[in-house]
C-alpha cells in the first residue's frame, strides 16, 4: 500500500509512523470522483472509496473533468500565478459572482468586500485582523470624542456652568464646587477612560469550534491540545457553551467595556455612560467540522446575532468547511438566519485543485485601510480565481441543481446512517449534519470486554478508520476534536452504491463493537479466552 525508499523519512516521520501503525498510511496514485487508487502489489491499480473528502475540498469530487480541463487551458495559455500589485479583474468577478450569490441567501442588497488568501485558517485570521482593525479606529474615534468633550465642558465650567450633583455619584468622587471640583470629576473620568480603553480585545467563540492551528487562530480552536501550548503567543478567547443563551449573556455583560463621558446642557455639566469597543469578534461555524459534525441550532444563531448587535460585536462566520454548498445551501449560516458581518470561504472554493480562500466583510464595516497592511504573495493570483470562478459557475448552474442534488444525496446518507444507529443502539451513540456534511458518533468502548478494543478507546475513531481502509477499502476519519465521531463528506455525485458500500463497512464495525472482537477490529491476532 507504499513505496519503500531507501532514503530517510524527513518529512513528518512521527506522524508517518502512527499513519502506519493504523493502516492508513497509503500512498495515492490517481483519483477522480468520490474514489482514490493505489498501486497493488502488481502494480494494479487498487480503488478506494473517498468518504473524507479531502476534509470537505471536494464538494464537485477528485479531479472534475470540468475543471480539470479548465485548469489545463489556463496553463496551457501561460495564465500568471505571480503579478502582485496589478489590476486582477479575475478576483473582482468572483468577489462579484459571491456577492450575486449572498444577496440571494442573506436577502440584502449590501455588498461585502473580498480579501483573498490561501487556506480557511488565513481567511479566518484576516477576519479577525480586520476586525481588530475596524475596532482600533473606533477606539481611536471614540477616544477624540472624550477629549473634544471633556474640553467643551472644561470651557462651560469655566464660564459659569454648574456641574450635576449626580455626576460626581456616577463617578465616585466627592462632590466640590467650581473648578477645582471639575477638575477632580475630569481627572477621574480621564484615569478610568483610559483604563477601559486600554483593555486588550475580546474575542469570542464557541465550545468545540475549530478554526485553524495558526499562531491567531488557535486560540479561536477549543481543543485544548492544539491551542494550550501556543497560549502565549496569542490573545486567548472566551469560550461560549452552544446552545446556552444564559452563558453568551453573562460573557458579554462580563466582559463589557464602558467609559463616562461629559455632556453640557442648558449650562449644566453632566456624566454620560457608553459603551467602549472592546469586543474583537465572535467568531463561529453554523456546523462544528472537528468538533463532531454539530450543527448550531437557529434559536442558538439568532440568540447570537440579537446579543452581538446589542454590543456591537461583529461576527465572523466561519464557512470553511460547511460553506460552497456542503449543507445543501451555499452558507450553512443561511439556513439558520444568521447573518454575519464577515464570511471566511476555502477548501471546495479551489475546486479540489486549486488552494485559496477569501475573506468577506459587509460593506458597513470595510475598512479601506487593511488592503494596505494585509497581503499575501500567493493570494488573488489568475489561476485559482479563475478555477474558483468555474466553481461557482458549476455550483449555481441549471438554478442551483448542485445544491439539490447535495440535499437529496445528504437525506439519501443520513436515513442510512439513521438505520445503522436504530440496529445498533448500543453501539451508535448519534449521527447528526446536514447535506453531505455528516457524522456518526460511537458509544465509548472504554467498558469493552475485548482488550485491543479497550486500549482503542482514547482514539476510536481512527481505529474505525484503520479497519474500514483495510477490510473495506473505504477512507474515511473521526472528527479531530471529537475522535469517537466518523465525519462523512463525500462530493454530491455520491452513488447509491457507494452509500451502499459504507453501509457495509459500518455494520461489519457496530457487530465487532457488540461482539467484543478486538483481533477484527485491530487486524491482530486473535486475542486470549
Amino acid at each position: 500500500m507504499n513505496t519503500v525508499s531507501a532514503d530517510p523519512q524527513l518529512a513528518e516521520p512521527y506522524l508517518l509512523g502512527w499513519l502506519a501503525s493504523l493502516g492508513l498510511d497509503v500512498e495515492y496514485v490517481r483519483a477522480e470522483g468520490n474514489t482514490l487508487y493505489y498501486l497493488g502489489e502488481n502494480g494494479e491499480e487498487i480503488p478506494v472509496l473517498d468518504f473524507a473528502g479531502g476534509y470537505g475540498s471536494l464538494i464537485l469530487g477528485h479531479n472534475h473533468p470540468e475543471i480539470v480541463a479548465h485548469a489545463q487551458q489556463l496553463i496551457g495559455s501561460q495564465t500568471p500565478v505571480h503579478a502582485q500589485f496589478s489590476r486582477h479583474p479575475y478576483a473582482n468577478d468572483v468577489a462579484v459572482a459571491l456577492n450575486r450569490i449572498l444577496r440571494r441567501e442573506l436577502g440584502t442588497e449590501e455588498n461585502y468586500s473580498a480579501i483573498f488568501a490561501n487556506t480557511g485558517a488565513e481567511a479566518v485570521e484576516a477576519a479577525v485582523k480586520h476586525a481588530e482593525l475596524d475596532r482600533g479606529l473606533r477606539l481611536a474615534a471614540l477616544r477624540e470624542e472624550l477629549a473634544e468633550n471633556l474640553a467643551t465642558a472644561r470651557d462651560a465650567v469655566t464660564g459659569g456652568a454648574r456641574v450635576a450633583p449626580e455626576a460626581y455619584r456616577l463617578v465616585g468622587v466627592e462632590e466640590r464646587e467650581g473648578a477645582d471640583g471639575f477638575e477632580a470629576l475630569a481627572a477621574e473620568i480621564e484615569r478610568r477612560n483610559a483604563e477601559q480603553t486600554g483593555r486588550p480585545p475580546v474575542l469570542l467563540t464557541l465550545e468545540g469550534g475549530f478554526h485553524g492551528k495558526l499562531v491567531g487562530s488557535v486560540q479561536l480552536t477549543h481543543n485544548e491540545g492544539y491551542r494550550t501550548p501556543f497560549a502565549a503567543l496569542a490573545t486567548p478567547s472566551r469560550f461560549v457553551p452552544a446552545g446556552n443563551a444564559p452563558a453568551l449573556k453573562a460573557v458579554l455583560e462580563n466582559e463589557r467595556a464602558t467609559v463616562f463621558d461629559l455632556v453640557v446642557e442648558d449650562g449644566t455639566v453632566s456624566v454620560t455612560e457608553r459603551n467602549s469597543p472592546v469586543f474583537c469578534a465572535f467568531v463561529l461555524e453554523p456546523i462544528q467540522g472537528e468538533g463532531g459534525i454539530r450543527v448550531l441550532s437557529e434559536e442558538f444563531a439568532q440568540e447570537i446575532q440579537r446579543a452581538c448587535a446589542e454590543v456591537d460585536c461583529p461576527i465572523i462566520v466561519d464557512e470553511v468547511q460547511s460553506g460552497m454548498g456542503r449543507s445543501g445551501d451555499f452558507l450553512a449560516s443561511s439556513a439558520l438566519g444568521l447573518r454575519g458581518d464577515y464570511y471566511a470561504l476555502a477548501k471546495s472554493l479551489g475546486g479540489g485543485i486549486a488552494k485559496t480562500s477569501v475573506m468577506l466583510t459587509r460593506q458597513s464595516r470595510y475598512r479601506s485601510e487593511f488592503e494596505l497592511v494585509h497581503s499575501s504573495t500567493f493570494a488573488k493570483d489568475a489561476f485559482s480565481c479563475l478555477i474558483s470562478q468555474k466553481v461557482l459557475e458549476m455550483l449555481e448552474a441549471d438554478d442551483g441543481a448542485a445544491y439539490r442534488a447535495v440535499r437529496e444525496r445528504g437525506a439519501k446518507l443520513m436515513d442510512m446512517l439513521a438505520e445503522v444507529r436504530a440496529d445498533f443502539p448500543d453501539v451508535v451513540k448519534d449521527v447528526r449534519g446536514r447535506g453531505l456534511m455528516l457524522g456518526l458518533e460511537f458509544h465509548d468502548q472504554s467498558g469493552s470486554g475485548s482488550e485491543a478494543i479497550r486500549e482503542s478507546a482514547p482514539l476510536l475513531g481512527y481505529t474505525v478508520a484503520g479497519y474500514l481502509m483495510r477490510e473495506h477499502r473505504i477512507r474515511t476519519f473521526p472528527t479531530a476534536s471529537a475522535v469517537n465521531t466518523l465525519r462523512f463528506e463525500p462530493s454530491l455525485y455520491l452513488t447509491d452504491a457507494e452509500i451502499g458500500r459504507l453501509e457495509q463497512g459500518l455494520r461489519a464495525v457496530c457487530g465487532l463493537f457488540r461482539t467484543h472482537d478486538g483481533a477484527g477490529l485491530t487486524g491482530t491476532a486473535a486475542e486470549a479466552a
